[in-house]
C-alpha cells in the first residue's frame, strides 16, 4: 500500500497525482501539477461522459477496524500540515476504517501548483490498542477525511472549524458552538421511492492561505453513478462562521431529483411534540425548526419527530435564505449537561443571484434515538434532471448562534415566533377533544412589540386539509409578546397544512408560522 501509485490508483481517472513523483514526506511531490478551479470544473464535465468508476476500498489493517478500535485511533496535532508556517489554519486528517473506508486525497495549492498531502500511521496516535496489528511506517492510500483547525474561539488555541468526513457531508462550528446539525454538497434522490444516492467528495485542493490570512479555500471534486461536481468552498471562521460555496454540477445519468445545499439534523422531541418519551429533559434536538425567507415573506415551520415519514414542501420563486435553526438557548430548555443542545449551531443558507423557481423540501423521518439524524431539508430547483444537463449554484452558509434565531430577528419590522406549543384541544380541565388539537403560538418583537394591549391586530389563520375551530389572540402581559390559540380539527387519516401570521394597520406585522399536523391518529 506504501508509496505514491498506490494513492494513484484509489484516485479517479483524470484526478490523479503524478505517478512516480519525488516523495518529499508529507508535502508531497516536488514538481506539482498545474492546478486551478476553472480547470477542475472542466475535469468534471468531461469526467460525467465517461463511465463511472466505483471508489476502491482501503484494504489490510484498515478493514478489520470495528466502531471500538476506530474510536481508539487520532490524529496527532503535532503532525498538523501548516503548523509551522505561522498562519491561522491547520490541517488534521481523519483515519481510514469502519465506515469510511474510501480513500480520499488531498492536495495542497501552492502558487498554482497541486501537491499531493501524504499521511502514513505516524501521522496518528492509538490509544488502548484498536483490536487489529498497525504496521508502522506504513503509507495510507488516502485519508477517510480532513478538518481545518483556526482560532475560533481564543487567539491561543486552535479549536476545530470545519470538518468533511463521509461521503459528501461535512460539519462547521461558530463561535462558542458544539457540533450538531451536518450539510452535504449534494443530496440525489433522496425521499424518493427508488432510494438515495450518497456523492461523495473524493478528492480535495487546499489552497495554503497567504500569511495572516482569515480564509482558506477548499476546492473538491463530486462523483457518483449519476453526478459529478466541482466545489470551491472559502472558510471564514467567527461568529457566525461562513462558508462560501461555488457549485458547478454535471449530470451522467438521468435522475429524478437533486437536493440543491442539503442539510441534515436530528429532532427527537420538544415542547410541541413531546411524543411518548418519559425523560427528564424538557427537548432534545440539534435544530428545533426550519426557517425560510422570501422577498415577500418570513417562515417558520417548527420540527417534529413524525408518526410516520413526513413531506413538506415550499414553492418559492427566488429564494433570499433557508436554513435549520436552534432557535431556543439557554441550558434550562433542554437541562442536558453532556450534549449541550443549548449550544449546537444554526445553519442559513443564503443563495447568491437568482436561483429562479423551485421548492424547498423538508423530510421529517420517525425515530427513537437522539443518535440518528432524522431531519433532510434541500432546494429542489423547478427543472428536469436529464442526462447531460449542467446547473451552477453560488450561496453563503452561516453557521452559529444566531442565523434565523429570534432574538437576531428583533430588530426586524416583522416579530418572530418565539415559541409553539401543542396540546389536545377541547378546555383545560375537561375530558381532551380527540378529533381537534390546539396550538399556541407566541410572536414577539418587531413593530408588533411596539403596540399596545388594545392595538387592532388579528390572527390569520389557514388549514388545509383541516377547519380551524377557533384563532383568539390576546397580548402577554408585561411582554413584547402576543400569544394565539388556535384549535383545529381533521378526519382521522388527513394531513393538515397549516399557516398563521399577523396583521395590523394594513401591515403584515409578523412572519408566517407553518405547521403540519398529521391528525388524530398518528397522535
Amino acid at each position: 500500500m506504501a508509496g505514491s501509485s498506490a494513492l494513484a490508483i484509489a484516485l479517479p481517472r483524470g484526478l490523479r497525482a503524478q505517478e512516480g513523483a519525488e516523495d518529499t514526506g508529507n508535502t508531497g511531490d516536488t514538481a506539482g501539477t498545474p492546478f486551478s478551479f476553472e480547470a477542475l470544473v472542466e475535469t468534471m464535465r468531461a469526467r460525467a461522459g465517461e463511465p463511472f468508476e466505483a471508489p476502491q476500498k482501503a484494504e489490510g489493517f484498515f478493514s478489520d477496524l470495528d466502531y471500538d478500535g476506530y474510536q481508539r485511533i487520532r490524529f496527532n496535532t503535532d503532525q498538523a500540515r501548516w503548523k509551522d508556517d505561522g498562519g491561522r489554519f491547520r490541517v488534521n486528517a481523519f483515519h481510514l476504517g469502519w465506515l469510511f473506508d474510501e480513500p480520499v486525497a488531498l492536495y495542497e495549492v501552492r502558487e498554482g501548483q497541486a501537491h499531493q498531502m501524504r499521511f502514513s500511521t505516524e501521522d496518528f496516535r492509538y490509544f488502548d490498542p484498536p483490536g487489529v496489528e498497525v504496521p508502522e511506517r506504513t503509507e495510507m492510500p488516502g485519508v477517510a477525511g480532513f478538518r481545518l483547525n483556526a482560532p475560533l474561539n481564543d487567539a491561543g488555541r486552535y479549536d476545530e472549524v470545519v470538518s468533511f468526513l463521509g461521503a459528501s457531508y461535512f460539519r462547521a462550528l461558530g463561535v462558542g458552538n458544539r457540533y450538531g446539525l451536518s450539510a452535504r454538497g449534494l443530496a440525489v434522490n433522496t425521499g424518493l421511492p427508488g432510494g438515495e444516492e450518497f456523492p461523495r467528495f473524493e478528492a480535495f485542493w487546499l489552497e495554503r492561505p497567504a500569511e495572516g490570512a482569515n480564509t482558506a479555500v477548499i476546492c473538491a471534486a463530486l462523483s457518483s453513478k449519476s453526478v459529478t461536481g466541482a466545489y470551491r468552498m472559502t472558510v471564514r471562521p467567527g461568529d457566525p462562521t461562513r462558508i462560501g460555496v461555488e457549485a458547478h454540477l454535471f449530470l451522467r445519468e438521468d435522475v429524478g431529483q437533486l437536493g440543491i445545499a442539503p442539510l441534515t439534523s436530528m429532532f427527537l422531541y420538544g415542547p410541541q411534540d413531546q411524543g411518548h418519551y418519559d425523560d427528564y429533559r424538557p427537548a432534545v434536538h440539534d435544530s428545533e425548526g426550519l426557517y425560510v425567507e422570501t422577498d415577500r415573506q418570513r417562515i417558520w415551520r417548527p420540527l417534529k419527530n413524525p408518526g410516520k415519514l413526513a413531506n413538506s414542501y415550499f414553492g418559492i420563486d427566488g429564494p433570499r435564505a433557508f436554513g435549520l435553526v436552534q432557535r431556543t438557548r439557554g441550558f434550562d430548555a433542554y437541562l442536558d449537561a453532556e450534549a449541550r443542545y443549548d449550544l449546537r449551531p444554526s445553519l442559513v443558507i443564503r443563495p447568491r443571484g437568482d436561483w429562479g423557481r423551485g421548492r424547498l423540501r423538508l423530510v421529517e423521518i420517525p425515530t427513537e434515538r437522539e443518535i440518528n439524524d432524522n431531519i433532510v431539508a434541500f432546494w429542489v430547483p423547478e427543472t428536469g434532471f436529464a442526462a447531460g444537463q449542467e446547473l451552477s449554484f453560488a450561496y453563503d452558509m452561516d453557521w452559529g448562534t444566531g442565523p434565523g434565531e429570534a432574538q437576531t430577528l428583533a430588530g426586524n419590522e416583522l416579530a418572530a415566533v418565539r415559541r409553539s406549543l401543542a396540546g389536545h384541544g377541547g378546555n383545560a380541565g375537561a375530558d381532551p377533544a380527540k378529533d381537534r388539537r390546539k396550538f399556541v403560538i407566541d410572536f414577539e418583537g418587531g413593530r408588533l412589540g411596539e403596540l399596545p394591549a388594545g392595538a387592532a391586530v388579528t390572527p390569520t389563520v389557514t388549514a388545509s386539509g383541516g377547519e380551524v375551530l377557533e384563532a383568539v389572540l390576546s397580548p402577554i402581559e408585561g411582554t413584547r409578546s402576543w400569544r394565539l390559540v388556535t384549535e383545529v380539527s381533521a378526519n382521522g387519516d388527513e394531513i393538515v397544512e397549516m399557516m398563521a401570521h399577523l396583521e395590523g394597520y394594513g401591515q403584515v406585522l409578523s412572519e408566517t408560522w407553518a405547521y403540519q399536523w398529521m391528525g388524530p391518529e398518528n397522535d
